[in-house]
């Protein structure tokens, strides 16, 4: 996908009421694009638009999402990897301002497919969900 083809498929996958693949513009893209204005609802909003921001290279979205007391300096990419897809397997509120994710994303990385199995942890804190850490698989 181009990355700035806002019209595509989401990499994230997620499809619509009628299962079909939603628009980039019409799902990661409006957190990713317009974060200051409309941050993700939850925690697996928030988990698939990162993804979709890994796919992207967009670094300045995944720094802002990352929680303060985990973020690193900066993301690191792999200019070799291609995305393949993304799994939700639950998606878990453990209160009000905490949730957990655990997906499967899938990619390809010098030939070779790699797995990506997390369980993630998030926390909302003035109304925006942060990305904390996560058990690998």
């Amino acid at each position: 996908m181009n990355r700035t083809d806002t019209t595509a498929a989401c990499p994230c996958g997620r499809l619509d009421a009628r299962r079909k693949p939603q628009t980039y513009e019409r799902c990661c893209g409006r957190y990713i694009d317009h974060w200051e204005a409309q941050p993700a609802p939850d925690a697996e909003a928030l988990m698939r638009s990162r993804y979709t921001a890994f796919t992207r290279e967009n670094a300045a979205y995944l720094l802002a999402t990352w929680h303060g007391s985990q973020r690193p300096q900066t993301p690191d990419f792999e200019p070799a990897t291609k995305w393949l897809g993304l799994e939700v397997r639950a998606f878990q509120p453990a209160g009000e301002d905490t949730a957990t994710v655990e997906f499967v994303a899938r990619y390809r990385l010098a030939g070779r497919a790699v797995r990506l199995h997390e369980r993630s942890r998030f926390v909302r804190e003035n109304g925006r969900w942060y990305y904390v850490d996560g058990e690998q698989f």
